[in-house]
């Protein structure tokens, strides 16, 4: 058992998408960096498994590049490469297991096998939603995997011999700051994709008589969708960015009046709802998934149900105070609070 004055080594095993820490697009490897990087300022002994790569100070293993490099350099690759980037990796971490504490694995289903006996010491974080076949059949098969969920919403799909316990995301504290007036446009920052409903946004922006700016990644898997839904949207009022990094990211957010985020599925957390409280910029989302447990209704944003009650909302977003929206930020969504909640689940995994 590890003591609580004893430094714990823990793996955190990362998906092979993208880099760490990621260029644009990337939310769940943005989360484990933050999570490393706050988990070694308190004395944890982190090791990334991620992507050759991949630009981070942290200690790393891994010796293959990223599948968003492999498409840079040969274009679209065959469908079986995905699947042989993880073999890659597990069999990396096969080799050094024995050299931690615990196992964080933030990919899904195979590592399950390979850990064995080890699943104990182990946490998988879903960055996903939970509900659908293949994260049932995953969930029955390994009953002993200790499982956390990223929000209740997402938690409530698991079944209750996985569950491990509830640790919301948390970002950089430094990463974004706040601006105490706002801009004249709106923002919306995401996968532009039928999950997410730039289109609705945009529509919403129109029955308001505001402006709004639109950041993100045309997604791979639907690209139909931008095209036929989005595209036709756009104009001197409504203009697509393109892929944001940080720090346009950044500006996006601080400079707008409000976050859109009109989501059409169950939200399994959310992160650039977090990134907008960080640079104090209220939120107007949609009442799905994780939403009512990351906006403050009426205190970092509104929580509404259609179009009609969003544009309510932004009638009334004036009312919402700015630093009071960056301070719930600090309060409840920083990475050294997702560290914390983490590491305690850790020594209790530990101490089983």
């Amino acid at each position: 058992m590890i003591e609580a004055t004893q430094s714990i080594r823990v793996a955190q095993v990362a998906p092979n998408i993208f880099p760490i820490p990621p260029e644009h697009h990337g939310g769940t490897e943005r989360v484990i960096h933050d999570l490393s990087t706050a988990l070694r300022s308190l004395g944890v002994e982190v090791t990334l498994f991620a992507p050759s790569d991949s630009a981070t100070h942290l200690p790393r293993i891994g010796n293959y590049p990223s599948l968003a490099a492999l498409e840079r350099r040969h274009g679209p690759v065959a469908p079986g490469v995905p699947a042989a980037l993880d073999a890659l990796q597990l069999e990396a971490l096969r080799q050094h297991l024995d050299a931690f504490d615990i196992v964080h694995c933030h990919g899904e289903f195979a590592h399950a096998a390979l850990l064995g006996e080890r699943r104990r010491h182990s946490l998988t974080t879903i960055h996903w939603r939970v509900d659908e076949l293949d994260r049932a059949l995953f969930f029955q098969g390994f009953p002993d995997l200790p499982v956390a969920g990223i929000s209740a919403a997402q938690a409530a799909g698991i079944p209750a011999a996985n569950r491990a316990g509830v640790v919301h995301h948390g970002i950089d504290r430094d990463r974004y700051a706040a601006s105490p007036a706002p801009g004249r446009h709106l923002a919306f920052v995401g996968r532009l994709t039928d999950q997410k409903r730039p289109d609705t946004a945009i529509r919403v922006a129109r029955a308001a008589g505001l402006p709004i700016r639109l950041g993100g990644t045309i997604d791979v898997g639907n690209p139909g969708y931008f095209d036929r839904e989005v595209r036709p949207l756009l104009g001197e009022d409504a203009v697509y960015l393109g892929p944001v990094d940080d720090a346009g990211k950044g500006a996006l957010l601080r400079e707008a009046i409000a976050l859109l985020f009109p989501i059409d599925w169950p939200e399994p957390f959310g992160l650039v709802m977090i990134e907008a409280m960080a640079c104090g910029t209220p939120v107007i989302a949609w009442n799905r998934g994780s939403v009512l447990e990351i906006v403050e209704d009426g205190v970092t944003g509104f929580v509404v149900s259609s179009e009609e009650e969003a544009v309510a909302a932004l009638a009334r977003i004036g009312t919402l105070d700015r630093a009071g929206v960056r301070r719930r930020f600090e309060e409840r969504f920083t990475a050294e609070r997702m560290a914390r909640d983490y590491l305690a689940l850790y020594r209790r995994l530990l101490g089983r």
